[in-house]
């Protein structure tokens, strides 16, 4: 990011700008379809403010990811228990449902397929950290890994109008599926 000094104005700036890229990404289906051009016409601003918040569209693209990653997968956020993991995934959950329509039009893209390996890889590695030590089953990075590809194309389809299921019955399927894994 460019800017150094964040204040309000920064941080409406980027708002916008992150809100008319997610916009361009629902229409365009791919991110290098959008030209900083376009989305500095449609969010209404001028090249250098846009110039001045971020290098391309491909950075913002990564803020948006950096974002996600920092609320979902925080480092700060270390698992215990099987319960902090139930706990866990109710607080990734609400952070989705807080955020449905940004995510349904992120993850319409095609290039949406990195950014969730990434968070495949961070919660998995969470996930272990918290079970190997009570779990002492031999395939346990096995079952973490089908879970949580489970988990993360329900949720790809889920946010790509593919699913017939709502947030709150993936969430309720997801904790029987962990708790039947990992009884």
């Amino acid at each position: 990011m460019k800017v150094q000094c964040i204040n309000s104005s920064s941080i409406k700036t980027r708002n916008l700008i992150k809100k008319t890229f997610a916009e361009l990404i629902n229409e365009k289906k791919q991110l290098d379809k959008i030209t900083v051009t376009e989305l500095v016409k449609k969010a209404q601003l001028t090249r250098s403010t846009f110039y001045t918040h971020y290098d391309n569209i491909y950075e913002v693209a990564h803020d948006y990811q950096l974002q996600t990653i920092e609320l979902l997968c925080s480092e700060d956020l270390t698992l215990y228990s099987k319960q902090d993991i139930l706990d866990y995934f109710d607080n990734i959950f609400q952070c989705l449902k807080d955020n449905e329509k940004t995510y349904k039009l992120l993850l319409s893209a095609d290039e949406s397929l990195l950014f969730l390996e990434k968070l495949k890889k961070i919660a998995s590695q969470k996930i272990y950290d918290a079970l190997k030590n009570c779990y002492t089953d031999k395939y346990l990075e096995l079952n973490i890994s089908f879970l949580m590809n489970g988990i993360l194309m329900e949720l790809l389809k889920y946010f790509r109008n593919e699913s017939n299921y709502s947030l709150d019955e993936l969430l309720l399927n997801i904790k029987n599926w962990f708790e039947k894994i990992f009884d």
